[in-house]
């Protein structure tokens, strides 16, 4: 059976994101109102401005849905803003989902001209898989809650910071890993929502 995955599209890296799943031959579907979460197997969160993507899931009426969802998530770059329990640096207003207990850092690794790409491992399961991703005024991890598991880390200035987390069916990544058109974590992430407890952290989740 096809799954049908849901991609947030109010702002953002949504484009990318279904031209993936397109490639991988997934259903998807924009998610722009409560009743788009109907049916969906998988939803994503995409990177974009975390603040904007906050305001208009508040008019359109859909953040309180996503706050309570039990759908597998994948969460990237502001994806994972969105989807903390508390920001450090939060716009005026700024809101969360809290789907994930971890406290982020917006745009730590700098503005634009700062963006980088770097070959990440990330811990999928049992396994690691080496992806290629893109760093663009991305956040950080600088507080992980109980239940929460570490599953990317980077190099810092003061040693290694967390860029990667799992908390049950979430799976949140402060990078992009769609901007290089590598599929293989989408791939991995689909592939797990037929499995018990779904969305990649269906081993520990």
């Amino acid at each position: 059976m096809v799954a049908t995955v849901g991609v947030l599209a109010l702002q953002g890296g949504v484009e990318e994101h279904l031209r993936i799943l397109d490639g991988l031959g997934v259903a998807t579907r924009r998610v722009r109102l409560p009743q788009d979460l109907d049916g969906l197997d998988g939803l994503i969160l995409p990177g974009g401005e975390s603040s904007a993507i906050d305001k208009l899931a508040r008019a359109f009426g859909v953040a309180e849905s996503l706050r309570h969802t039990q759908l597998p998530v994948l969460a990237t770059c502001a994806g994972l803003i969105y989807s903390a329990r508390d920001l450090v640096n939060p716009a005026p207003g700024q809101q969360t989902l809290g789907l994930v207990d971890v406290t982020v850092c917006r745009n730590a690794f700098g503005n634009q001209r700062f963006s980088e790409e770097r070959t990440v491992p990330v811990a999928l399961g049992e396994g690691t898989l080496e992806v290629e991703a893109s760093f663009i005024r991305a956040p950080i991890v600088t507080r992980v809650g109980d239940g929460v598991e570490v599953i990317a880390t980077v190099a810092g200035a003061d040693g290694d910071v967390v860029v990667g987390v799992r908390q049950g069916g979430v799976t949140a990544l402060s990078f992009h890993p769609e901007e290089n058109g590598d599929s293989r974590l989408h791939a991995a992430w689909v592939e797990s929502l037929s499995a018990p407890g779904s969305g990649l952290g269906y081993i520990k989740g």
